[in-house]
């Protein structure tokens, strides 16, 4: 991934640029009081001034007066096209603040002439460029390790795998804005650090039917309408860079699916005129985001439910529900013994449901989750309908949670802490000890915005990340990517990153 030095088992190397393409905004440029102000809502009142009123510390200007308030980075596209300050839609670049939120859902337009395609100014080109030159060290304890070097039948023992040095991350282009009015667009293509090509995202959006905020349809490949989003996470290491409750699946489960992932459908989705109250409701090919005509001709589902209140100077205040539905296939038409893409049959399914939010209380921001997750036993043992089940085999159970802490000090600095647990209620076989795949992981971080102007951005970022995973390989993908060697280890995975998170 462009922010993730590395790859892990469940995601590929590439971007988390839809999310932050989705703000592409509104950096630290002068605020335009009358050409770059966004559209009043009924009453006169504009939202982005609403919003920073309800902020401390930033410096606005609008309608010729001073508003003080909180100020934060963001990166450079529509900066170039509207003129207003990063504060207008980032808390913290790349998170979004309420009206940032807003201009998202409205499929980046405020209302107003320069919402069209057709006004460009020669300062503005609907795309940005993202890279993250770094410094990183991985370490992960409880390692097979060949006790001579090359001789496996030397025999094996457990080992601490230290690697560490200067990298790049690779580069995201993000193309995303409109066609026309109410018709948005996003194209992200990647390119990896070993220069590999791929697409991240990719899909039109029908804005504002039947003259309606509540109804708009995107078609294509891009991020689900989580509150929480993976694709704007401001840690960037291999442990901290990657929410572990998106992507747990109990130990051989034969399950592909994360929820941070970006996947390939159809989305109807709704706002209120503030998007205080949103919905989406998602149908997904059941390919977790793989391109090409290899689903099995069943979908997967998602809704997802969020209502925010104004709580004056504290700030807005927001929670969520959600809801995923997903199967996948467990026997194949095969052709040489191989499985023929598309021909997947005997579904199983799996659900994920949840809780989040995104709380302030003054300076200090907290973004609490919860997930509860099962799989059908014959994914979670990996058996072919058809084919007997182990003695005893049944649905895991899990819950993940974690708790995201931002301390804004100033305007140009945050301070960032997240502790998360994901627990096995039920393994798939009696016999398995309880806590297997059981994960604590723990981050602390401080990111920086020395500049951020309308045409380039640069934030400095600090990290260090550890995760705990009995008697399995971490998801950051650290080591040799094998277990330990008894189930009941606790292996260890360190991340240290140092990094310049720049674009232009």
């Amino acid at each position: 991934m462009l922010d993730r030095p590395f790859q892990h088992p469940h995601r590929r190397l590439g971007p988390r640029a839809l999310g932050l393409g989705l703000g592409l905004a509104l950096a630290a440029a002068p605020v335009a009081p009358a050409a770059g102000a966004p559209a009043p809502l009924s009453g006169g009142r504009p939202d982005y001034a609403s919003y920073i009123r309800s902020r401390p510390n930033t410096v606005v200007v609008y309608d010729g007066r001073v508003w003080v308030r909180h100020a934060h980075s963001a990166i450079p596209a529509f900066a170039r096209k509207y003129g207003l300050a990063c504060s207008a839609c980032h808390t913290a670049w790349p998170e979004l603040n309420a009206f940032g939120q807003r201009f998202k859902d409205n499929g980046y337009q405020l209302g107003n002439d320069r919402d069209s395609p057709i006004w460009q100014a020669p300062a503005y080109w609907p795309i940005a460029v993202r890279t993250t030159p770094q410094w990183r060290l991985e370490r992960t304890t409880h390692q097979p390790i060949d006790l001579v070097p090359g001789d496996t039948a030397g025999g094996v023992a457990e080992g601490t795998v230290t690697q560490s040095g200067f990298d790049i991350s690779g580069a995201d282009l993000l193309l995303l804005g409109t066609l026309y009015r109410n018709i948005t667009f996003g194209f992200v293509p990647t390119i990896d650090a070993d220069g590999t090509v791929g697409i991240e995202a990719a899909f039109v959006r029908l804005d504002n039917l039947l003259k309606s905020s509540w109804a708009n349809l995107k078609l294509g490949k891009f991020e689900l309408d989580n509150l929480l989003s993976e694709k704007r996470i401001v840690t960037l290491s291999g442990n901290g860079g990657l929410y572990q409750s998106y992507h747990f699946v109990p130990i051989g489960d034969a399950t592909t699916f994360g929820l941070g992932d970006n996947q390939i459908g159809a989305e109807l989705m709704g706002h209120s005129a503030n998007s205080y109250s949103r919905y989406s409701l998602a149908v997904l090919t059941n390919t977790s985001g793989e391109p090409g005509l290899t689903a099995s001709g069943a979908y997967d589902g998602m809704l997802t439910l969020s209502q925010a209140v104004d709580a004056g100077r504290l700030g807005i205040e927001r929670l969520g529900v959600f809801g995923y539905v997903g199967q996948r296939p467990t026997t194949f038409t095969t052709a040489g013994g191989e499985p023929v893409p598309g021909t997947g049959t005997n579904h199983k399914r799996f659900y994920r449901i949840g809780a989040v939010g995104d709380f302030f209380l003054g300076n200090l921001e907290f973004l609490p989750f919860y997930v509860h997750a099962s799989d059908d036993k014959y994914l979670a043992t990996g058996t072919p309908v058809g084919a007997p089940l182990p003695t005893g085999a049944q649905s895991p159970i899990w819950n993940g949670a974690l708790l995201e802490t931002h301390f804004y000090v100033g305007t140009q600095l945050l301070l960032i802490q997240r502790s998360e647990i994901v627990r096995m209620a039920r393994q798939a076989l009696p016999d398995t000890p309880k806590s297997l795949g059981n994960v604590d992981a723990f981050t602390f971080g401080v990111r920086g915005y020395p500049i951020m102007f309308s045409r380039a951005g640069l934030a400095a970022t600090a990290e260090v990340a550890f995760s705990k995973t009995v008697g399995g390989v971490p998801l950051s993908g650290d080591g040799v990517g094998l277990p330990p060697l008894a189930p009941d280890t606790d292996v260890w995975s360190t991340s240290v990153l140092v990094a310049f998170d720049f674009a232009f």
